[in-house]
């Protein structure tokens, strides 16, 4: 029991670390999209950042609020609203959407306890135990922060920076010379 223990403390703190590491990487690839690419879409079937912002944010708030007590699909949640975008929101309005979704996945996140991670869960009436339905939400946010980035870059163009170790720079990275930021020279 101890040992398990120790795992659950273990797996808490990671799957904290990575949620926060997916709110930083899609804060950092919004800070680097022009203002006038939120919206935009490479195709009438595509998403914009502006739109999966909104969805991502959306999903967070639901399954997150009140997680151990009700579903995770909240009925004042519209999915279907989350993929339309009536007039164009603002950089800051966009911000303090996404803002306000991670502020509850986290606190919640911050709440649970080791016992939390066995107990069992709803999302649309389907059962989950805590430690599942955190691995199928981290796998949610990573899939559209994915997204977000692609779409960030794509727009910067040439002045995107790579949020990673760029190519070409992976032996500087190795040997410890390569610090975050450093761009790679261009040819």
């Amino acid at each position: 029991m101890a040992s398990e223990h120790r795992i659950n403390d273990h797996y808490l703190v990671d799957i904290i670390r990575t949620f926060k590491n997916y709110k930083m990487l899609g804060e950092a690839a919004l800070a680097q999209a022009p203002d006038g690419a939120l919206h935009s879409r490479l195709d009438p079937d595509a998403n914009s950042i502006a739109i999966i912002v909104k969805h991502l944010a959306g999903n967070l708030r639901s399954r997150f609020a009140d997680l151990l007590t009700t579903d995770g699909e909240k009925p004042d949640r519209d999915r279907d609203a989350e993929f339309e975008m009536d007039i164009e929101r603002s950089r800051d309005d966009i911000v303090a959407g996404w803002n306000d979704a991670w502020s509850v996945a986290l606190a919640q996140l911050e709440s649970l306890t080791s016992e939390d991670l066995a107990r069992t869960v709803f999302i649309r009436s389907e059962p989950f135990l805590v430690v599942e339905a955190l691995n199928r939400l981290a796998a949610h946010a990573a899939y559209h922060v994915g997204e977000i980035v692609l779409l960030a870059k794509h727009y910067a163009g040439s002045r995107w920076e790579s949020l990673s170790i760029p190519k070409g720079r992976s032996k500087q990275h190795m040997q410890g010379t390569y610090k975050r930021g450093m761009l790679p020279t261009k040819p």
